[in-house]
């Protein structure tokens, strides 16, 4: 998994809202990661969003997924 890319796919204000997206992305057979998980649960909303992070490869059909929720 070295060398793969990986992408940003979304930035969420709430750790909640990140596991959510990461649990679809999971059933749908997606590999992803939360960044940032801890610190943004400390912080205030926004300050430090969770990130979503993909497969560049995977980053597409991600989209796609999520756009029908």
């Amino acid at each position: 998994m070295k060398d793969e890319t990986m992408v940003v796919l979304k930035e969420c204000n709430s750790v909640t809202e990140a596991e959510i997206i990461k649990s679809i992305l999971d059933s749908a057979g997606i590999w992803s990661m939360i960044n940032n998980e801890n610190m943004s649960a400390i912080y205030p909303t926004g300050v430090i969003p969770a990130q979503i992070v993909v497969r560049e490869e995977d980053a597409e059909k991600a989209e796609a997924l999520l756009s029908h929720r």
